[in-house]
């Protein structure tokens, strides 16, 4: 991959690591769940009036709003709430083991010896990671695996939906969640107008970020990536986010790094690169000189 379009990808893992910090930073001003509002409110005024989905791709993108806008993200961003950056983003990308296994269950896909090694490496870094005192609260915990699900159920529905582009699917998906994020806040949060009157740069800061930055800014670049280099060499690059935000965590947030969270880490991110990296391109990296 030439030098600019590397950098370009490396810069798309650290926005998204950095919205770990973010969000982190704006939960603690506000609601989660009514960040999560307001950040879906932003994003479909900035993109639906620009996009147009046709109606065989509307039931897809109603169930994506359950699944992806409506469950995964609104646990992320409760789950962050109460746990460490670095430790939540290692959580999270445990979203990728449970596709793998969804993948073959629903869809008759085969694990092979070496994705079962990949779900044993990364599912062994979580319970290394439970045995060290930055695992979150056992609820955040689960909140956060939840969210990794979701993910990974979103995953397998996209895969079956046909074909939508993604600033579209993005922009939508954030219209049809709003009004269930926006219940789940009236049902299980309080004062959020007060929030809303009294947050300051970290709070709106977070909406902004995570709206602009992550959600259209980081997928348009990360896509236009996709289009121009073969997906195996794109999206391996996304083993380092984890890494990216445990160490923003250290540096922004003071998070402590212990043996703990470095080999469970590593135990995670050695499981996601088994499972994504595809076998020819391994076989050929041991042979080359």
């Amino acid at each position: 991959m030439p030098l600019k379009d590397l950098s370009i990808g490396l810069g798309v893992i650290a926005i998204w690591a950095l919205n770990i910090i973010v969000i982190k930073l704006g939960v603690a001003e506000m609601p989660p769940l009514l960040v999560m509002m307001l950040r879906f409110m932003l994003v479909a005024a900035l993109v639906v009036p620009f996009t147009r989905i046709t109606r065989a791709q509307l039931r897809w993108v109603l169930l994506l709003s359950v699944t992806f806008g409506g469950l995964h993200f609104p646990l992320l961003f409760v789950g962050l709430e109460h746990a460490e950056a670095g430790t939540g983003a290692l959580l999270v990308q445990m979203g990728t083991p449970f596709a793998t296994l969804l993948a073959a269950l629903f869809l008759k896909e085969k694990l092979g010896p070496r994705r079962l090694a990949g779900l044993v490496l990364a599912f062994g870094g979580v319970v290394v990671l439970a045995g060290g005192p930055s695992l979150p609260p056992p609820l955040s915990t689960a909140l956060l695996l939840a969210s990794a699900l979701a993910w990974a159920v979103s995953t397998l529905i996209i895969k079956l939906a046909p074909p939508i582009p993604p600033l579209t699917l993005t922009g939508w998906i954030a219209l049809f969640a709003t009004p269930l994020v926006a219940l789940g806040s009236a049902l299980f949060e309080s004062d959020q107008w007060q929030a809303i009157q009294h947050a300051g740069w970290a709070g709106w800061g977070a909406v902004v970020y995570t709206a602009v930055m992550s959600s259209i800014a980081a997928y348009g670049l990360w896509y236009h990536l996709l289009q121009k280099h073969p997906v195996n060499r794109v999206v391996p690059l996304t083993l380092l986010m984890p890494v990216f935000a445990v160490a923003l965590g250290v540096w922004l947030l003071d998070d402590p790094l212990g043996v703990h969270k470095v080999f469970g880490g590593l135990l995670v991110i050695a499981g996601l690169a088994v499972i994504n990296l595809p076998l020819r391109r391994l076989t050929l990296a041991r042979r080359t000189p």
